[in-house]
């Protein structure tokens, strides 16, 4: 028999560490002398300590080791099976964390693109034919729109379609629930560059335009302005794919 500290050594575990184990009933003592409260350990308690170490070297939290310690080996498996498809989600969140950190790092940016949800949304709107970016400008300018639509895929070559939202008249709009990729823009960057940053955001990140974009634009009770875009994406369709 051994008491606790010299388990710990043999182990490479701390005291701490197996009393917390006695505290939760994942590794109780073989015997508790009365008088002084020692603990002490024989061999199937040194043989279950090695066999919880393993199961936490393979990834399971001590809550789930405590379920399965004494499990039937097929419920094991199943348990490390699972185990291993969340690893490999995690693996690849941490990856796609990491890909975004070093295109911003390689590529500085004045905006923060973040890739989200929305639900669905109305809008009443005057549908415009742009023949050349400039004359966004002055509309916006003349009507001051709350939110500006353009049906773009990247920097204008050409005329492209356009609405703005409007109190009276026009047409209501439905946009569905979708994926998109938004930025706030503060007021000291423009919203032309900060579109142009996320237009090339999303061709190195493999996301194709699926649907018009969207300038909402902010005014807090302090008077002060931000602009979001909103770019919904299809993540099925790659760029540069057919």
């Amino acid at each position: 028999m051994w008491r606790i500290g010299q388990l710990a050594r043999m182990a490479g575990v701390s005291q701490r560490t197996l009393r917390h184990y006695d505290k939760i009933g994942l590794l109780v003592p073989a015997a508790v002398d009365r008088v002084t409260g020692y603990r002490w350990y024989g061999v199937a308690e040194l043989s279950r300590l090695e066999r919880i170490r393993g199961l936490q070297r393979l990834g399971l939290p001590l809550r789930r080791i405590t379920d399965l310690l004494d499990a039937p080996e097929a419920q094991l498996r199943q348990a490390l099976a699972e185990n291993v498809r969340s690893l490999h989600r995690d693996i690849a969140a941490l990856a796609a964390t990491a890909a975004q950190a070093e295109d911003h790092f390689m590529t500085p940016m004045s905006i923060l693109p973040q890739q989200t949800t929305v639900g669905p949304r109305r809008l009443r709107v005057r549908r415009l034919r742009i023949e050349h970016a400039s004359e966004l400008a002055v509309i916006c300018a003349a009507v001051s729109p709350s939110t500006l639509l353009t049906w773009l895929a990247g920097h204008p070559t050409g005329g492209f379609a356009a609405a703005v939202t409007t109190d009276r008249g026009g047409e209501q709009l439905i946009l569905p629930a979708r994926a998109v990729v938004r930025a706030v823009v503060p007021s000291s960057i423009g919203v032309v560059r900060a579109g142009e940053e996320l237009f090339g955001w999303l061709h190195r990140h493999g996301l194709t335009v699926a649907g018009p974009t969207l300038e909402d634009r902010l005014i807090d009770a302090g008077g002060a302005q931000a602009t979001v875009l909103e770019v919904p994406v299809d993540r099925s369709h790659p760029v540069g794919q057919a």
